[in-house]
């Protein structure tokens, strides 16, 4: 059983928790996730890893609250037990491609980080395209900055960097600067289907990470499971990253849609009973 060392609020609904779990820490990769349990009768919950001290025996997750678990995560406090099982999944595939463009929309920036510096020290050049609704959601900025030579920000407002989205930029990029060597992109399943489609033309090996649509994590649910080359894979198992041209999207897209009520029905029920709690004069966090 873990602990949670410290807590700490980087954007609206998305919180990154620093989680002591030395042997995790010891032997993450760039690319793998773990599973995390709040206690014995929680949901489990997938999470890619988005930074490691192996010093201090730490991992680092952020966590945006979207569903019940995940808000219910956004109750803990520092010194709360947490369990963590890790490290999952196949690590990313790290060598010297030359540029890589890595593509991290909202959410799916933090595990672009480990991604990113990764590639860094194996002597690529790393130019890192951001995006979100607004400037507030494009997370983890400083950490970017240093993992990469080169930051091109998107926002779907204009609030900062360059309005539009990022394969607005990524088609920019091109068109300046050439081909690059590798794209990798991570984020809601609509971006990288569009990044997907604009790099098969061009003829860019892409790599996507589907974490996204991981329930279990260990292959026992299937819920996680995606068409890729025509073959099903399991995304916790073969995964979570993939060619990127050979994943059917719109198949993907149609499996996330499948719990949206009972996910809808989780949400309003713990909001209600959070509430409830607050009303009681329970403090709550």
């Amino acid at each position: 059983m873990g602990m949670i060392v410290s807590i700490e609020e980087i954007a609206p609904a998305f919180k990154r928790y620093v989680v002591e779990s030395p042997e995790v820490a010891r032997k993450h990769e760039a690319g793998q996730f773990v599973i995390v349990l709040m206690g014995e009768h929680a949901e489990r919950i997938p999470l890619t890893i988005a930074d490691t001290d192996p010093e201090a025996g730490t991992i680092t997750l952020v966590v945006q609250e979207v569903g019940k678990s995940t808000m219910e995560m956004g109750t803990m406090k520092a010194g709360d037990p947490i369990q963590v099982v890790g490290p999952l999944g196949k690590a990313t595939h790290i060598e010297n491609f030359g540029t890589c463009v890595c593509i991290g929309g909202g959410a799916g920036i933090a595990p672009m980080l480990p991604i990113a510096r990764a590639l860094k020290d194996a002597g690529n050049k790393v130019v890192s395209i951001l995006g979100g609704r607004n400037e507030e959601l494009i997370i983890l900025r400083p950490e970017m900055i240093e993992a990469s030579h080169e930051m091109i920000y998107t926002t779907d407002d204009g609030s900062f960097g360059k309005k539009g989205v990022v394969t607005d930029a990524l088609k920019e990029y091109i068109e300046e600067h050439g081909k690059p060597d590798l794209v990798i992109a991570i984020g809601p399943a609509i971006m990288m289907k569009f990044v997907a489609l604009m790099t098969k033309d061009y003829e860019i090996p892409t790599v996507v990470s589907l974490n996204t649509i991981m329930i279990d994590g260990t292959g026992m649910c299937g819920g996680c499971r995606v068409a890729v080359g025509g073959d099903s894979k399991f995304v916790c198992v073969d995964g979570p990253e993939f060619d990127a041209h050979e994943v059917d999207f719109d198949l993907m897209m149609k499996r996330q849609r499948i719990y949206l009520e009972e996910e809808e029905i989780a949400r309003k029920r713990f909001l209600e009973q959070h509430a409830c709690r607050a009303t009681d004069g329970v403090e709550v966090s």
